[in-house]
């Protein structure tokens, strides 16, 4: 395998690693609906502010999402929507079994 190739999978890696938490697919279930500042997200996650932000910034660091702060609020968004979109295949998977993989089995 080359150097181009295993960065490709490092890349997809991390982008699933953020994705892996069921906090930060609530947040991507709100910004589906389009740009939120944190304290609606905060609201829809359910959690104190700062693990919002935690769980924000991981998102963000691997380019699900952007900011723009406006005043004394920040607004996050979407970068790449087809995220929300990538839930039906994952779903599709949950259901075809009846329910959802449980990974530890599969080793």
């Amino acid at each position: 395998m080359d150097d181009d190739h295993k960065e490709l999978l490092e890349a997809r890696a991390n982008v699933f690693k953020a994705l892996g938490h069921p906090s930060r697919l609530a947040i991507v279930d709100a910004l589906a609906g389009g740009e939120r500042c944190v304290c609606e997200l905060n609201e829809s996650v359910d959690a104190d502010l700062s693990t919002v932000s935690r769980h924000l910034a991981v998102l963000k660091n691997v380019g699900i999402l952007s900011s723009e702060k406006c005043g004394n609020q920040v607004f996050y968004k979407l970068e790449c929507p087809c995220v929300a979109s990538f839930y039906g295949c994952v779903e599709s998977v949950i259901r075809g079994t009846g329910q959802p993989l449980e990974l530890e089995n599969l080793q």
